[in-house]
């Protein structure tokens, strides 16, 4: 079994008001850090990175 590991961005410091992702391998996860046990997204690498393009404009 793979341990999923999780992170935050190092821009949101202490605050647990962010979101936080995992990649394991083909796929990036999403999850709020509030909710640990609650609902999470699961992209392809490519549309998280399509994903990213876009906001990055």
């Amino acid at each position: 079994m793979q341990t999923i590991r999780w992170r935050k961005s190092s821009h949101s410091g202490d605050s647990s008001n962010c979101v936080e992702i995992a990649t394991p391998p083909a796929a990036v996860l999403i999850r709020d850090s509030k909710d640990t046990s609650g609902p999470q997204l699961d992209l392809s690498p490519t549309t998280w990175i399509a994903f990213l393009t876009h906001i990055a404009k």
